[in-house]
């Protein structure tokens, strides 16, 4: 019977050793934006993690093992983000859901990981729907509100009072525009909303419309497409009117595709300035070169990095490796965990890793200062 049961585990393609079968790989299931609306912001996400992972691999692996990033494309569609993920929970050896691109990619994932007892990790996303108490979601960065009042913080400082915030007009969108509410609420001032179809162009009768809310700052809460195309328009009508944007624009996705017309808006960062002198960021910076990268690295591949290094730990610290519920385990009780220059916190209570925040700038030259 025992020869048998190894004779059929050795056809199923699993290594049997004795009683035991022997972990092949670890294997980590992303869903990204690898086409569509936001292609170049999901393409860095994967080739962040994946430089360093491949670092890992290139020095024997988390305890003689190697690490296997699985990305399935979904075009930036909530649909076919949550087939993807249906699938990724198929795969033979998953132990951990990493790096979705956005909360409304992440809505219909999370459940699925829940539902399978399964680590969902680093979505690139501090909106509310991830930061919901949830015993297998854990982000790294800091939430959105925590942006927002930020920035807000600065611009109503600076006697701004008509606040307009550009948003979708989906679950995640209303729920940013709500944060924006809550905060000026406080103050006693209501902020106007001008809200996008997701992946819709902004046309001529569009912009008109959010022009005539006449703002004294626009607040952006989508991504680097649209938000370069008001900025472009705004240029081109001779307009100065402040923006800041989450991080969710991708800072050097929204200053690629602004060109010039980019100067002067800030953005906010959960990750430390790509040119600082630390060593998360060196570390993550070779690792991005050895892999065969050629762009500079920016912030979108040093989170994705940063995050896949913290997974790691959790994957060295794990009792059982190759088991998920080991290794959500491990990543529940890991504390505090410096990366390098960037620390991170998580316990039984603590599902979010890190409250960072710094504002940016876009200089002339599209280089964002801070």
């Amino acid at each position: 019977m025992h020869i048998k049961k190894a004779a059929l585990l050795v056809a199923l393609g699993i290594i049997w050793h004795g009683s035991l079968m022997a972990q092949t790989d670890w294997v980590i299931g992303q869903s990204a934006p690898l086409s569509g609306s936001n292609a170049v912001f999901g393409k860095d996400i994967r080739d962040g993690a994946l430089a360093y992972f491949k670092s890992v691999n290139a020095q024997g692996g988390v305890n003689g093992v190697p690490i296997e990033l699985i990305t399935l494309d979904d075009q930036n569609q909530r649909k076919i983000a949550g087939e993807n993920t249906a699938k990724l929970l198929q795969t033979k050896g998953l132990v951990a859901l990493f790096g979705y691109a956005s909360a409304t990619l992440s809505l219909d994932a999370m459940p699925q990981a829940e539902k399978a007892g399964v680590l969902f990790f680093a979505p690139f996303s501090g909106a509310n729907p991830v930061r919901k108490p949830s015993p297998v979601v854990y982000t790294l960065r800091a939430s959105y509100g925590d942006e927002l009042e930020k920035m807000l913080s600065f611009w109503t400082g600076l006697g701004m009072k008509q606040v307009v915030v550009v948003h979708y007009d989906d679950e995640v969108g209303v729920q940013n525009l709500g944060v924006v509410k809550d905060y000026l609420a406080r103050q006693g001032k209501q902020p106007l909303a001008f809200a996008l179809e997701r992946n819709a162009k902004i046309d001529d009768a569009r912009f008109n419309e959010l022009v005539a809310l006449k703002p004294d700052v626009i607040i952006n809460t989508v991504l680097s497409g649209p938000a370069a195309e008001i900025s472009k328009r705004l240029v081109a009508r001779g307009l100065f009117v402040p923006m800041s944007s989450l991080s969710f624009v991708g800072a050097q996705q929204y200053i690629d595709a602004a060109g010039d017309a980019g100067a002067g808006v800030s953005i906010s960062q959960v990750v430390p300035n790509t040119s600082a002198s630390l060593p998360v960021i060196r570390e993550c910076d070779k690792a991005l070169q050895d892999s065969g990268i050629t762009a500079p690295m920016n912030s979108t591949h040093l989170e994705a990095c940063i995050a896949a290094k913290v997974l790691t730990e959790a994957m060295r610290r794990s009792k059982k490796p190759g088991e998920p519920k080991a290794l959500l385990t491990a990543l529940r009780n890991l504390g505090s965990y410096d990366t390098g220059g960037y620390t991170v916190h998580y316990g039984p209570e603590q599902n979010h890793g890190s409250k960072y925040v710094e504002l940016g700038m876009v200089a002339r030259g599209g280089k964002l200062r801070r």
